[in-house]
């Protein structure tokens, strides 16, 4: 016998899952679905037919495009949003996109059928398809469990809710991270059951501090460093910790540095920021502070000296998943950057210490020249050349860029130069992949407009990266729903990153002798057109480096009118 809920009448399990969802502020479902949904598009019917509330349906014609969409919307508020797809093969596609908000601490809750239990028609739900017994996977989870935090089966209608609450709370819990739940279409079709649940009761777990003997240590030995440094990746996650290492590094002089940074972590601008690599300077620091950093320096090219003093706070500060990992350090802490930070500020207000004056301003003398250098290698390095450079393209976007803009960095090997020449001030306004399999920042881009409707939206992207993120999905769901954004393609026409390692480790073999490196892609391609084609885009393709302004203004013309746009922008062949 059905069980009803108000005014929605034979309340299934899909109705009890809609619901779910929507009581935990889920807004978004990105959907990839095939034989297994019938039940969730039933769903989904009913209520639209009712004026009932769901989450808003995104198709998503392709799965690494669905979680890049979801994982952007989470970089950019935090919020958990829903991935649902189908069976074996559509969690096999989720592919790299999947490693990429595993390894940025994204929380993404994940949905895929199962074939159904039952095959002769006993129950609603059951096999009726040639496909559904080819895609019965021996175990379907497995595809994917050493990327997610939670991996299980939704058994029963009648707890559906329960194990969706507990899904999203260990999704937010830090280290957040994707929860992956897989229903077969006989359960979907159950009778359901709304438990009407309070979300206080299903809260992620509170930040933690530290100690109260590691704060005082801490704090005490940046006070007495000489040289500290402070190594970064992903602070920024939580927007709020921005002002606090602000604070920090104003009081003491301390210099911040950031590794591959996939959020705006520290402002750019600023007297203590200088650059995104630490080596150069781990060679004088005699005091290293790394929070929320996987990596603060690569033991194989540089190490900090023998006497110096290394820190480490971070939620997860041992890298528990990662096998090979090892960063000698005096304390490993496990704590919320945020939290830990104005601990550290206020021990630092309310004892009074402070370092010896004149040593902090012969630091700060010293950083300030030092980041003046820097600030000169990056107007030359921004200037117009006879053949494009892609600090040259970086700097111009630069100028069509405001404070709020928000950039999202895929160039890969001119990554570096995005960030330099393109100063981000603001929190939340630079985001990066996180992770290491190629082609985010498409359905990121979407996922970022979705959360930031009224905010200019560039991303920025190697050609090889263009091709990974799946472009004739990625703009024709831009164009269907209206989040326009503009791509600038760094064009180097190849995959110059396996040819730089490639050198740097055969210097004098035969690949660098004889220029073979099977990496460069010598038909050229009009990789905008393909925009063009799939969702109506702006395209432009730029050679010439004086044509490239009026060309990156054009396109944020037509973003501006509703429009996507890509500007292909031709550089030197790797």
């Amino acid at each position: 016998m059905s069980i009803t809920n108000g005014q929605v009448p034979d309340y299934t399990a899909s109705d009890a899952l809609n619901d779910a969802l929507v009581n935990a502020g889920v807004t978004h479902v990105f959907l990839n679905s095939g034989t297994d949904y019938p039940p969730i598009i039933e769903s989904w019917a009913k209520y639209e037919a009712l004026g009932k509330k769901k989450p808003e349906v995104i198709i998503s014609p392709q799965e690494t495009v669905a979680i890049s969409a979801a994982q952007g919307f989470a970089q950019a508020t935090g919020q958990t949003q829903a991935v649902f797809i189908h069976v074996d093969v559509g969690t096999q596609n989720l592919g790299g996109a999947l490693h990429n908000a595993y390894r940025c601490r994204v929380p993404v809750f994940i949905l895929a059928g199962l074939s159904p239990y039952t095959i002769e028609g006993e129950i609603k739900g059951g096999r009726d398809s040639y496909i559904q017994f080819i895609q019965n996977a021996a175990d379907q989870g497995g595809i994917v469990r050493g990327y997610t935090k939670l991996n299980t089966e939704l058994k029963s209608g009648k707890n559906i809710q329960q194990m969706t609450y507990r899904a999203l709370q260990v999704a937010g819990s830090e280290p957040r991270g994707p929860v992956y739940l897989m229903a077969a279409r006989d359960v979907l079709e159950e009778d359901g059951i709304d438990v009407g649940a309070d979300m206080k009761k299903w809260a992620p777990i509170a930040p933690m501090g530290l100690d109260n003997e590691s704060v005082e240590v801490l704090t005490d030995a940046l006070v007495n460093a000489k040289n500290p440094l402070i190594i970064t990746s992903y602070l920024g996650r939580n927007t709020q910790s921005v002002g606090e290492l602000v604070k920090l590094c104003d009081r003491l002089a301390v210099p911040v540095t950031e590794m591959v940074p996939p959020y705006m972590n520290f402002p750019t601008d600023h007297p203590m920021h200088l650059g995104s690599m630490a080596h150069p300077l781990l060679k004088e620091a005699d005091l290293v502070l790394s929070i929320d950093c996987d990596l603060p320096w690569t033991p194989a090219m540089t190490k900090p000296r023998e006497d110096c003093r290394v820190f480490c706070i971070d939620v997860d500060p041992i890298k528990e998943d990662i096998p090979v990992w090892y960063i000698p350090s005096e304390r490993f802490m496990r704590a919320d950057s945020y939290t830990a930070l104005k601990q550290i500020n206020t021990r630092l207000e309310q004892s009074g210490a402070t370092p010896d004056p004149a040593v902090v301003s012969a630091r700060r003398e010293k950083l300030g020249k030092m980041k003046a250098e820097m600030e000169e290698q990056r107007k030359a390095q921004g200037k117009q050349q006879a053949e494009m450079t892609a600090g040259y393209v970086s700097a111009c976007i630069r100028e069509i860029a405001n404070e709020d803009t928000i950039i999202l960095n895929e160039a890969l090997s001119g990554a570096g130069t995005v960030t330099s020449q393109i100063p981000r001030t603001k929190p939340g306004t630079l985001f990066g992949c996180g992770g290491s399999s190629l082609g985010w920042f498409g359905g990121a881009a979407i996922g970022v407009k979705l959360a930031n409707p009224d905010k200019d939206v560039i991303a920025t992207a190697g050609d090889g990266v263009y091709i990974f993120s799946c472009p004739t999905a990625v703009y024709w769901m831009a164009r269907r729903y209206k989040t326009p954004f503009l791509t600038v393609i760094y064009n180097n026409q190849g995959w110059n990153a396996p040819k730089m390692i490639t050198r740097g480790q055969h210097p004098d073999g035969y690949a660098a002798r004889d220029n073979k490196y099977w990496a460069s892609f010598e038909q050229p391609a009009r990789l905008d057109l393909v925009a063009e084609a799939a969702g109506g885009a702006f395209a432009r393709t730029v050679e010439k480096p004086e044509d490239l302004p009026a060309a990156l203004r054009e396109g944020m013309d037509a973003v501006h009118k509703g429009i996507p746009a890509v500007i292909n922008v031709i550089l030197p062949a790797v």
